[in-house]
């Protein structure tokens, strides 16, 4: 078994000692498999990669011809979110989109929590993760994220928590908020045209729905040109999708420890894609280039810069000017 963490620089033998409560790879082996069996009846075999993130850990395990996944959490401040989310996979799963279905536990549950634990049980998905490179696949995300927004805008929200699904502030605000609070990577050049950029956005977009919070590189599967996997529906909220198409296409490929921008072509083709399953109205594609320069810019961090976010936003900047 081998024990590692997605993107964080800790030691994970400390981690899994000091946040998760196991002494070592043989504990956590051992408590993963009776767990499995005690609220799934499902019997497996001891874990073959154990991943930590924050306060979430998965274990990879097989079981006859298939391999489950277990995703737990010791924070007991997600637990709610976490069962939210689960349900919304489920909903999304039943409708035949290609997301890490839940799997019921013996009470029917698709998230369950038990001694300060929140935990559901998954299929693993096989395929790579998206590749920027891949225009095909690049194109096939955009259209993926487009039927998930069709799907996501249908689920009602009468007994949604309110604490993840409040209403943001409007993007306009959002975006000016940003400027006023005086970023020390954002140039004056680039403040004055996205103060311009904001005062002629219109002022009506669609309504917010949910949407999946936290669509990139890291999160969608592929084999071939096809979407064969959307993982983690943690991060859900309400926004305007148009917000959510800007921002993965900024972020789009990002992964664990690899952070680095995508190009002016890999966002056009993203935005392509999506079109071809759901247009977006004219108020919607006059935000895309103020959403997206925006998204450049904010991510540039201070000081060092090794991913190039910089010189992305720099030619997010030229190509909005011109």
């Amino acid at each position: 078994m081998t024990i590692e963490m997605l993107w964080a620089q800790d030691d994970p033998a400390e981690v899994l000692r000091d946040r998760f409560g196991f002494a070592n790879a043989e504990e956590v082996g051992a408590w993963v498999s009776s767990t499995v069996e005690r609220h799934w009846g499902v019997r497996v075999g001891s874990p073959e990669r154990v991943a930590i993130s924050d306060s979430n850990a998965l274990a990879w395990v097989p079981r006859s011809d298939e391999r489950l996944l277990l995703k737990w959490s010791v924070a007991p401040d997600r637990f709610e979110r976490l069962a939210f989310a689960a349900t919304v996979t489920a909903s999304l799963g039943a409708l035949g989109l290609p997301v890490s279905t839940p799997v019921p536990t013996l009470a029917g549950e698709v998230q369950v929590t038990s001694d300060g634990v929140s935990m559901g049980l998954q299929r693993v998905i096989d395929g790579g993760h998206l590749n920027v490179g891949d225009s095909d696949q690049v194109r096939a995300a955009g259209a993926m994220l487009a039927r998930l927004h069709n799907a996501l805008r249908e689920l009602p929200l009468r007994n949604s928590p309110p604490e993840f699904l409040s209403v943001p502030a409007p993007v306009t605000e959002q975006i000016a908020g940003w400027v006023t609070s005086d970023p020390s990577t954002l140039p004056p050049k680039a403040r004055d045209v996205l103060g311009q950029m904001l005062e002629q956005a219109p002022a009506d977009l669609p309504p917010l729905q949910i949407v999946q919070g936290d669509y990139r590189a890291a999160n969608i599967l592929c084999v071939g040109s096809a979407v064969v996997g959307v993982l983690d529906f943690e991060e859900l909220r309400l926004d305007h999708r148009i917000v959510e198409v800007a921002r993965s296409a900024v972020m789009l490929g990002t992964l664990f420890r690899d952070w680095g921008p995508v190009s002016q072509s890999v966002r056009q083709q993203f935005l392509d894609g999506y079109q071809t399953v759901q247009a977006l109205t004219d108020e919607e594609l006059q935000w895309w280039p103020v959403l997206v320069l925006w998204y450049s810019l904010a991510l540039v961090p201070p000081g060092d810069d090794p991913n190039g976010w910089g010189r992305a936003a720099a030619e997010a900047l030229k190509h909005t000017v011109r």
